[in-house]
């Protein structure tokens, strides 16, 4: 059985924090995004607990009528829990050592084992299509998951948002960016 799995960071926000909200860009970059998947037969949304995620679905979910399941596992990756002035340096070196750890954060490989478990928990349910709306740190390692070429450089240029569908038939998951920043660039 063939299934879809899109996987959409969240639109612009207004900070980093669990509680940061959509900036007025990102709300409209939410509308966009329903009006994205308007052709889209979708089944499920699922979403980090973080604000701006929800939000960024909230127009799909009431379009689609589907609920916003909450998944604590989509939240972002905590790369420290101290201020790291040089956090791009840090974060380019978990992308080259999967196992590199920050006080009190998580490595990318505990990271990338979190969403991987909640996207084979989809693959394996009755769900066809689905959503899932996490964060760019935590979808790229995602994305490595299944292309091991998904480096620092690719997380750099992700988009906020940005749309990514994994598609799973006979047990082989091939991935490909959806999302075009352009369009609604105006």
């Amino acid at each position: 059985m063939r299934k879809r799995l899109y996987i959409v960071r969240h639109c612009e926000a207004q900070g980093q924090l669990p509680e940061s909200q959509l900036t007025e860009k990102g709300f409209i970059q939410a509308k966009y995004l329903s009006g994205f998947f308007s052709n889209t037969k979708i089944d499920r949304i699922i979403s980090s607990p973080f604000l701006r995620a929800i939000q960024s679905v909230e127009p799909i979910s009431e379009e689609t009528n589907i609920k916003i399941e909450i998944d604590k596992r989509l939240s972002e990756r905590t790369l420290s829990t101290t201020d790291l002035p040089d956090w791009r340096e840090k974060l380019k070196a978990t992308f080259n050592d999967l196992e590199l750890k920050f006080q009190g954060g998580e490595s990318s490989k505990e990271a990338m084992n979190r969403i991987v478990r909640v996207v084979d928990e989809v693959f394996k349910s009755e769900s066809k299509n689905t959503i899932i709306v996490t964060h760019g740190n935590l979808m790229s390692l995602l994305l490595l998951n299944y292309d091991n070429s998904f480096d620092f450089d690719c997380w750099k240029n992700l988009s906020n948002p940005d749309v990514f569908v994994l598609c799973y038939t006979n047990n082989e998951v091939n991935m490909e960016r959806l999302w075009q920043e352009e369009l609604i660039e105006k």
